[in-house]
């Protein structure tokens, strides 16, 4: 019923949109949002933690630009950034070339979660913009509307959030950003909280909006750690890099045609080379005093935290590649496992951390003690892991302090306050729970969660 409504009602979202965008518009390749060396460090329990590492990034008028990285790459923190909501360490942020000093005025976000308050009717979310500016009431009503009309929920005014599907809701949060009519629209991987037809419709109706020339906004960013959706939806992709805070690895020109045809060559051709580009080990740009790359001699817990990977699942993945002759096409596997980027990436760097596989092109490669290990039985899978394991920073430091110790144990808090000196508490949390999970199962030690307490496994190797 909502499309049909939307089709309908397309000759008078046109009307309302115009209304919507009354105020002047800058030309298409103006400049509207601009960093400069921009870095952000959060502070640890020994000195900053580096987040964003010398951004120069340029948002023009007319434009869509996806950022896209790993978890951890930073691309949320530089779209806050730009929004004015986290001020930079180093470096600038501006919009229309002045310096954000504040909230970004020029700016309207969509997040994830679509943060409505569930007391408040379809129409009071979608006025809360309005009514922060101190709009009138009237005013801020008929602004609603039209927003609301726009966006497909001609009906749904006096509706509250409970009542709404989750593609509804969001919807809501889309036009709450447009009503106070942005220059640029923000979107923090706004469809990912949605099931996948969902999602794609309301992907689909955005993109037609923005064709039609009704979207009462300039330019758009989104943070996506889906390829294909950055493929489908951006004119300029750039890719963040994570090792071992953000910088820019690469930036792509898309230059596609809409509606893009996913079918098409170009399409996969572009596809494979972001692929290429985010699962690639070039050397990143360094903060003063880090070293210029980490060799296997050279790591450790601080310069190589271990991927968010547990054993069953970077074990599958190794004996999917296995069943495919010891390699396969990565874009290729991630699309028949119906997987993200931020799903499968994690997996291949744990492969590639344990000495278990590499990455040649396109494609992932099993190792010869990868290919052991994949198509050993589970005792000699998890001797093999052992060996590997201990290659690993943080588990070499548990299995070796243990082992100097002379009852074999030692608090989980003497590891926590080590990583604390360059992890936040979360990431403290997240290297620990998977160097529990990879040596409890290598059978290095073991962990009781009583206590909060590691032990030397006595049959250690």
């Amino acid at each position: 019923m909502v499309l049909n409504t939307l089709r309908n009602l397309r000759a008078h979202r046109s009307a309302a949109a115009s209304r919507i965008a009354e105020t002047s518009r800058p030309a298409d390749g103006d400049i509207l949002l601009e960093t400069i060396g921009l870095t952000k460090t959060y502070a640890g329990a020994d000195g900053e933690l580096p987040v964003l590492g010398g951004i120069d990034l340029k948002v023009r008028a007319g434009e869509i630009v996806a950022l896209l990285g790993k978890s951890g790459s930073g691309k949320s923190t530089l779209l806050r950034c730009l929004a004015g909501l986290v001020p930079p360490s180093s470096g600038t942020a501006t919009y229309r070339g002045e310096p954000l000093t504040g909230a970004n005025p020029g700016t309207a976000m969509v997040f994830q979660t679509f943060a409505l308050l569930p007391w408040l009717t379809v129409q009071q979310n979608v006025e809360l913009g309005l009514e922060a500016r101190n709009v009138p009431a009237d005013r801020r009503a008929d602004a609603a509307l039209q927003a609301i009309d726009l966006i497909g929920l001609d009906g749904f005014e006096s509706a509250y959030p409970k009542e709404l599907s989750g593609g509804m809701r969001q919807r809501v949060g889309f036009a709450r950003a447009l009503v106070v009519e942005p220059d640029v629209l923000m979107m923090d991987e706004p469809f990912s909280a949605l099931d996948v037809l969902t999602a794609e419709n309301l992907r689909g109706e955005l993109m037609e909006l923005w064709e039609s020339g009704q979207f009462p906004t300039r330019a758009i960013v989104l943070v996506t750690h889906n390829i294909e959706e950055a493929v489908l939806m951006a004119d300029r992709i750039v890719v963040l890099g994570s090792r071992p805070y953000g910088t820019i690895r690469e930036t792509f020109e898309v230059g596609l045609d809409r509606p893009r045809d996913r079918n098409s060559a170009a399409f996969d051709e572009l596809i494979d080379r972001v692929y290429r580009t985010m699962t690639g080990r070039p050397k990143e740009t360094r903060l003063p005093g880090r070293p210029e790359g980490v060799g296997p001699d050279r790591r450790t817990a601080a310069n190589t935290p271990l991927p968010t990977a547990g054993v069953d699942s970077l074990s599958g993945l190794a004996e999917m590649v296995l069943h495919r002759g010891g390699s396969c096409d990565l874009a290729d596997l991630a699309d028949r496992l119906g997987l993200e980027i931020d799903d499968i990436l994690p997996l291949v760097d744990a492969l590639d951390l344990l000495g278990f596989a590499k990455i040649s092109g396109d494609d992932l490669l099993l190792t010869d003690i990868g290919t052991a290990y994949a198509g050993a039985d589970v005792q000699q899978s998890k001797s093999i892991f052992a060996e590997a394991a201990l290659g690993a920073p943080l588990v070499r430091l548990i299995t070796t302090s243990l082992r100097q110790n002379p009852d074999g144990t030692l608090r989980a808090g003497f590891f926590r306050d080590v990583l604390a000196h360059h992890f936040t508490s979360e990431q403290v949390t997240r290297q620990l729970e998977v160097a529990t999970d990879w040596g409890r199962y290598a059978e290095l030690y073991s962990y009781d969660a009583e206590p909060q307490e590691y032990h030397l496994d006595e049959d250690s190797p």
